[in-house]
């Protein structure tokens, strides 16, 4: 294939990539195709992420445009034949102290949104609601300690058990349930290895390590179902755990409730979706 034939493909794989509209943009709750950027925010937290994130954007940018003129003015400038016979300065004071400075400057302009955005995400408010995350090996069990003796478990769907507008790898059979604008306490915690909780239009991530109880929190601002996935290397079927949150009216939720209490409660000592899950795996 010739030059001119790979620039040409080139230019049509990059104008198909800006081209392709919406979808292109973020989705909410789960990937779009040819998506470029974050998901579209439904929390606070993701809210202050994404203008972190376009925030560092425009810094990053503007440095690394001026780095590039830097280099352009060096090759033109002091290249053997403007400049034959080279200078022999070797320090500039002034120079010394801008370029020290100046990025001492930049990093205090950035740490102050930065520490602002942490102290949001590792500071839980009153909660409304907790919800215990297990992540097990390969699924994730939830239960209520607030509302009930109850857990189940969430596994994903096969392809033949999909219906239609589930998204694939990422439908589970079981849904954490959520209420609407509450404040959601999540705890995690490992059965067997290190996985992770998380949730990107949440703006969470957080380790579930056996042995031990971490929390993260959100709020939920619109109703819908949002994926994740585990986000440690957990093992061979890692890629095959996915979390999906359904958000729901309060009204809604607290009939739920009711329900998961009938269908999930415990049955000497062991969650009733311990049979359904073992029935799951192949003999």
């Amino acid at each position: 294939m010739s030059l001119l034939n790979r620039m040409t493909l080139l230019a049509m794989m990059i104008i198909a990539m800006l081209g392709a509209g919406e979808p292109a943009l973020a989705g909410l709750g789960q990937p779009s195709p040819w998506q470029l950027g974050l998901q579209e925010s439904a929390s606070p937290v993701m809210t202050d992420i994404i203008w972190f994130h376009d925030f560092l954007l425009y810094i990053i940018t503007a440095i690394a445009g001026f780095v590039l003129a830097l280099l352009i003015v060096v090759m033109v400038r002091f290249n053997a034949r403007a400049n034959p016979i080279p200078w022999r300065t070797t320090h500039n004071t002034l120079i010394e102290i801008a370029w020290t400075i100046i990025p001492i400057m930049i990093l205090m302009f950035i740490a102050v949104p930065s520490f602002k955005l942490l102290f949001l995400q590792l500071n839980v408010p009153a909660a409304d609601l907790t919800v215990k995350a297990t992540g097990k090996q390969w699924y994730w069990s939830y239960s209520y300690p607030d509302n009930g003796e109850f857990e189940f478990d969430s596994l994903m769907l096969k392809d033949g058990e999909r219906k239609e507008g589930q998204p694939r790898l990422l439908a589970v059979d079981n849904e954490m349930v959520v209420p609407v604008n509450k404040i959601v306490h999540v705890i995690t915690t490992g059965s067997d290895v290190i996985h992770s909780f998380a949730v990107p239009s949440f703006g969470i991530k957080i380790d579930a390590v056996p042995g031990r109880i971490n929390e993260t929190w959100f709020t939920a601002t619109k109703e819908g179902i949002y994926y994740g996935q585990c986000s440690e290397l957990c093992g061979k079927d890692h890629a095959f755990m996915p979390i999906a949150v359904r958000v729901v009216s309060e009204q809604a939720f607290s009939a739920w409730i009711e329900d998961a209490k009938k269908k999930y409660a415990r049955n000497e000592g062991l969650p009733s979706t311990a049979v359904a899950s073992a029935q799951r795996l192949p003999q």
